[in-house]
């Protein structure tokens, strides 16, 4: 009988060993930073970051114009590339987003 008991203990220790080895080891990480970015990632990121910029921009232009600080003609000249860029980027991130859009209407 306590031979039972002691292969009985013996078998539970084992059991209990090989279910928490994966909570025993010392993580491995592929990389020691937490920010890293795949190259697609990275682009949507720079992407989203000219898009803010050129909207930021925008902005900046309409209420320097509004408040008399930019001219009308010096707006009208700075204001066609500023929109140029953000729609560029607008554009370059739209794919992505209706591809999304796509997935969650088709329920994937």
């Amino acid at each position: 009988m306590t031979l039972a008991l002691a292969l009985g203990a013996g078998l539970a220790l084992l059991a209990v060993l090989f279910v928490a080895r994966p909570f025993l080891r010392e993580p491995q990480a592929a990389s020691d930073r937490l920010d890293e970015l795949s190259a697609p990632e990275r682009r949507r990121v720079e992407l989203m970051e000219q898009r803010d910029r050129a909207l930021a921009a925008l902005k900046e232009l309409e209420f320097d114009h509004r408040t008399g600080k930019v001219t009308d003609e010096d707006y009208r000249q700075q204001v066609g590339p500023l929109r140029r860029s953000a729609a560029t980027a607008l554009r370059a991130l739209e794919p992505r987003e209706e591809a999304q859009h796509e997935r969650i209407a088709s329920g994937r």
